[in-house]
């Protein structure tokens, strides 16, 4: 597969501020990549350079094996971008506003009402075509917003948290047009806050911090990471710090912590951790709910890199 987007040795400053450094990566066709980082990370600062919205001062990108300048008006007619404040203009319809859009790009009529039907169809928004914006619900008006986005039939597609403050159907639905959008084609540069989306629907990911990239894979590559090799998750209304110490002092445990009515025991490796644990448990009459293990998640390893939960 070709890269549609290479990325190069990318440095960005505000005045003393370091927003990207040194920073490389690939996007190949036809994947849906997963650019995560914490806040501040130089996500956003690298889209909008990729989008040549923002100058940059050292480094090279090239889309479609083109070097990307602002005038590069034959490769931006390829792109689909998506921001997450939602931009659609109040006094038109759903069915116009996706139209207008569309038709910044597509000139025949019959071609543009062919794809904007598609567009409403892959948003599920077929029974809201008359409606105007201030009539829909959080979710629909999202939903409204890709559509603006992608009616065109763009290659190569960012999505920046789509999914943000939306009801789980909407976020669904949207979800699933995705999948559609990247199974016809289309390459997807994917953010978010949540990590269930990215391992749904992500073929690849890349973590960023402080302007460079920490790690690159595939979820399950990701997760191999991990200093851990199991949690085991322990749901008790208390917990007397004596256990937890106690508990800490087990073999191969690499940490434990009690927050929120959870009790949170890492291993690094070891076999067998959660029948001793509730041994442990019932050896010392400790009330609990309810006892699991648990695999290391793409957060845990996002959390090592960065030393931030995603949403910080």
């Amino acid at each position: 597969m070709s890269n549609v987007i290479e990325v190069k040795n990318l440095t960005k400053s505000y005045k003393e501020i370091k927003a990207l450094n040194d920073l490389s990566f690939e996007v190949t066709e036809g994947e849906i990549l997963g650019l995560l980082g914490p806040n501040g990370s130089g996500k956003s600062t690298t889209i909008n350079c990729i989008l040549s919205l923002l100058k940059y001062d050292e480094g090279s990108i090239t889309v479609f094996g083109k070097d990307m300048k602002p005038d590069s008006y034959d490769i931006k007619a390829k792109l689909g971008v998506v921001f997450q404040d939602v931009a659609v203009f109040d006094e038109l319809t759903v069915y116009e506003n996706i139209d207008y859009f569309c038709g910044l790009y597509i000139k025949d009529k019959a071609t543009r009402k062919k794809y904007v039907e598609e567009a409403i169809d892959l948003v599920s928004l077929s029974e809201f075509k008359k409606f105007y914006p201030k009539k829909l619900s959080g979710g629909l008006l999202r939903r409204l917003n890709i559509a603006c986005g992608i009616a065109h039939k763009p290659k190569l597609i960012f999505l920046d948290e789509p999914t943000v403050a939306v009801d789980p159907q909407s976020r669904n639905s949207i979800l699933e047009g995705i999948m559609k959008l990247r199974d016809m084609g289309a390459t997807i540069v994917y953010t978010t806050h949540y990590m269930e989306e990215v391992e749904m629907i992500c073929d690849r990911v890349i973590i960023i911090d402080k302007g460079h990239v920490l790690a690159s894979g595939t979820t399950d590559e990701l997760k191999r990471l991990a200093k851990i090799d199991e949690k085991i998750i322990v749901e008790a209304n208390s917990f007397d710090s004596k256990y937890i110490e106690e508990i800490k002092s087990f073999k191969a445990v690499h940490s434990a912590d009690y927050k929120e009515r959870v009790l949170t025991v890492s291993y690094k490796e070891g076999a067998d951790n959660l029948v001793k644990i509730i041994e442990y448990l019932k050896k010392n009459h400790i009330k609990y709910s309810r006892v699991y293990s648990e695999r290391p998640t793409l957060n845990d390893v996002f959390l090592e890199l960065t030393g931030k939960e995603l949403r910080d």
